[in-house]
């Protein structure tokens, strides 16, 4: 657009998940449940995992601040396109998308980076286990989260500034259920075709998810290397139930987010985008706490002495 008179957008409108006035009503009972076992199923695992003595390991430290990164990734979401679903006027300040935009992005990208941490540790765990307690360590393990947390952090604000630095005019419809960099980008009326904040956030993306998918395809081939060499067929299987429940996390996960980042643009859709992103900001947190706990015994037994006797913990 040229630089001549123009409205600089102030306020944003969300379109939502569905612009169909009957499915509102329907739409906010099944968001609230999927909320509400989101947060009943994290905070079970961060309870957990505090309180009692037998789950004070590495691998069940990395799942708690996973828990807590699901819980914030989720409740940065939910509870905003919860209140739209009942009101007529969809409208939020420039700020505040900037805020959830910027949320969003530090639990996104922590959530990449833990699932790296969390092939790490299965690696050492299998492939190392005399060193274990060496190598992951406690002073290790709080290495590891504090530098997921501040790398996250610091992409967030370096990626939330390059979107918002850009010029909105004219149109001010985001058609999303919250604040996201693809669809903010095609509101821009900057001058250039292709911004350096667009090529900036693209390639910190597509940087971050590849690094993280190499690393635990790399991490989980010496695995099952290590594996094949146990004779014990128990032993085989003990050691694949270890694994079995991060492999799924990590490749729903990260199978989402190469469909909604990856794909190209000559086919992309926003009804496609709006259904993963339902599925990775919502639907994932939720199946974690399941995928994790379902088949883990020490989790089971955890949550049957805390019913049985919570005043020991």
């Amino acid at each position: 657009m040229a630089n001549g008179s123009f409205t600089q957008v102030t306020e944003f409108i969300l379109t939502g998940v569905s612009e169909c006035p009957d499915l509102q009503i329907p739409l906010f009972f099944v968001f609230l449940v999927i909320y509400g076992l989101t947060v009943t199923g994290n905070l079970s695992i961060i309870t957990l995992t505090s309180v009692d003595s037998h789950l004070q390991t590495p691998m069940y430290f990395f799942l708690q601040h996973l828990a807590i990164i699901n819980l914030g990734n989720s409740t940065v979401i939910a509870p905003k396109m919860l209140i739209n679903f009942l009101v007529k006027k969809h409208t939020t300040s420039y700020y505040e998308r900037a805020t959830q935009l910027g949320g969003f992005l530090v639990f996104i990208v922590a959530e990449v980076l833990l699932l790296v941490v969390m092939a790490y540790d299965r690696y050492v765990a299998i492939c190392n286990p005399l060193l274990y307690m060496v190598v992951v360590s406690q002073r290790i393990c709080l290495l590891l989260v504090s530098l997921t947390y501040l790398y996250s952090f610091c992409t967030s604000i370096v990626t939330s500034s390059s979107v918002f630095s850009m010029t909105y005019c004219s149109s001010n419809v985001i058609n999303h259920f919250y604040c996201d960099t693809v669809p903010l980008l095609a509101l821009s009326c900057s001058d250039t075709s292709v911004p350096e904040a667009v090529i900036y956030i693209y390639i910190s993306a597509s940087t971050n998810l590849m690094f993280s998918i190499i690393t635990v395809i790399a991490s989980y081939f010496n695995i099952v290397l290590s594996i094949l060499k146990i004779h014990s067929s128990e032993g085989k299987k003990r050691a694949f139930s270890t694994c079995a429940s991060h492999i799924t996390a990590v490749s729903v996960f990260c199978g989402t987010l190469i469909f909604m980042y990856m794909q190209p643009q000559t086919n992309h859709s926003m009804g496609a985008d709006k259904m993963a992103s339902v599925f990775h900001t919502l639907v994932i947190p939720m199946l974690n706490p399941m995928i994790y706990s379902l088949r883990n015994k020490d989790m089971k037994a955890a949550l049957k002495r805390f019913i049985r006797n919570p005043c020991c913990f």
